[in-house]
C-alpha cells in the first residue's frame, strides 16, 4: 500500500496520525480508499475529479503535472503540499 502523508491542518481527520497508508493505483484510487477510512479527506483535498486549487501532489519525492492521474506502486509515498506561486 501507497504510504501518505497527512498535512498537519487534516490530521484531525485521521486521529492525528501524520502518515497512513492506503491501497491505490493511482493518487485518485488512493484519495478515495482514504475518504473510507478517513471520511472528509477527499472533500479537503478535491474538487470534483481534480485536486483543490492551490495544491499539488508529489509521489515519492517528485512533484507531478498528472495530479490525481498519476500512477503509483505499492511502495510510493504520497505528500499533498500547497502549490508554489510564481513571482
Amino acid at each position: 500500500m501507497a504510504s501518505v502523508s497527512i498535512p498537519s491542518l487534516m490530521r484531525d481527520l485521521t486521529g492525528g496520525l501524520a502518515r497512513v497508508e492506503a491501497p491505490g493505483r493511482t493518487v485518485a484510487e488512493v484519495v478515495d480508499a482514504l475518504n473510507v477510512a478517513y471520511p472528509g479527506v477527499k472533500a479537503r483535498l478535491c474538487e470534483g475529479v481534480r485536486l483543490m486549487a492551490g495544491l499539488a501532489v508529489s509521489v515519492d519525492g517528485r512533484l507531478t503535472r498528472l495530479g490525481l492521474q498519476q500512477p503509483v506502486g505499492p511502495q510510493s509515498e504520497i505528500r499533498f503540499l500547497r502549490a508554489s506561486e510564481g513571482g
